[in-house]
């Protein structure tokens, strides 16, 4: 991580949610005036959607588990090294992934396409990512030393399977069964590579229903908002710490469960996240100037002494 140049990322699985914390991100930036560098996950994978699938035919011939989720879809070199350029010089590689339509006409690439890599946009304040490997450690790659937020999104499992069935059976056309196959062939890289993220964000934000859902894959729709609580952990050793006195009297319904761990209504997800993220957003960038300054300063007295 870098002071002068910081780095947001938030982290979660297909579905999780992740697309609303941006959204909080986006608005907290405007009233702040920062402007931010983003960068979608789906752009570091490693296959387009054709070569995608021919790639899960082939590793289900093999009998091998492959997925989104793991090391052997994904870009995990070239993420890192955004993150560590991003970090040193506020410079780095990124792509887009084309999903839709919509998008290829945003980006003028064909949808299930990749756009080239090209430069994050210069004179930045900080980095913003969204996706699935946020704070992905492996043997070669650790991801999480180069940010300086990390927040992760994650329903309890059973809300995640329901979010993604309905999405994939409704959107996509998948039946019932092809879901459950998905889901199965996810579960190795899924407990591997995104669940172990969640032990070292920052900040969790954990979607819990108050109805059932303990068939995920029957339940007929989606728990909304307000059938639902979101635990929020604070860990304990990071260094952005919560005023929870403040958020208490700010949320109304609100309750400690443990001394790191805050729960709210659903309903009010988007309005605890700006409560939270201002100041430690303020915080970051009163440091980031201070090493800007720093960093100017010993300049300075470089060159004075070279002369």
């Amino acid at each position: 991580m870098s002071l002068r140049h910081p780095i947001i990322a938030v982290t979660g699985s297909s579905g999780a949610g992740t697309s609303t914390v941006k959204l909080a991100f986006d608005h907290i930036f405007r009233n702040m005036e920062l402007n931010a560098a983003f960068v979608h996950g789906d752009g570091f994978h490693s296959y387009n959607r054709a070569a995608m699938t021919e790639e899960l035919n082939k590793a289900n011939i093999r009998g091998e588990n492959f997925s989104h989720f793991g090391p052997a879809a994904n870009h995990f070199d070239k993420l890192a090294e955004l993150f560590s350029d991003y970090g040193e010089n506020a410079t780095g590689q990124y792509r887009h992934y084309v999903h839709d339509e919509i998008e290829a006409a945003e980006f003028g690439a064909e949808p299930g396409h990749f756009t080239e890599w090209e430069p994050v946009k210069e004179d930045t304040d900080l980095l913003f990512y969204e996706g699935l490997h946020g704070g992905v450690v492996t043997e070669k790659h650790n991801i999480a030393s180069h940010v300086d937020l990390l927040v992760g999104v994650t329903p309890i499992i059973n809300l995640e399977w329901i979010q993604k069935r309905v999405r994939d059976q409704e959107e996509r056309g998948y039946s019932a069964e092809e879901v459950k196959g998905v889901v199965m062939r996810r579960m190795y890289d899924y407990v591997n590579y995104i669940t172990p993220q969640f032990s070292t964000t920052d900040i969790n934000f954990q979607r819990v229903p108050t109805v059932d859902t303990s068939n995920p894959f029957t339940a007929r729709d989606i728990p909304t908002n307000d059938e639902s609580l979101i635990v929020i952990r604070f860990r304990k050793s990071a260094e952005h710490k919560a005023n929870y006195p403040y958020l208490l009297s700010m949320i109304d319904g609100s309750f400690m469960s443990r001394t790191n761990t805050l729960v709210i209504p659903g309903g009010k997800m988007g309005f605890a996240m700006e409560l939270i993220f201002t100041p430690i957003l303020e915080d970051l960038i009163v440091r980031r100037n201070a090493a800007r300054d720093a960093a100017a300063h010993n300049s300075d007295q470089l060159n004075i002494w070279k002369e």
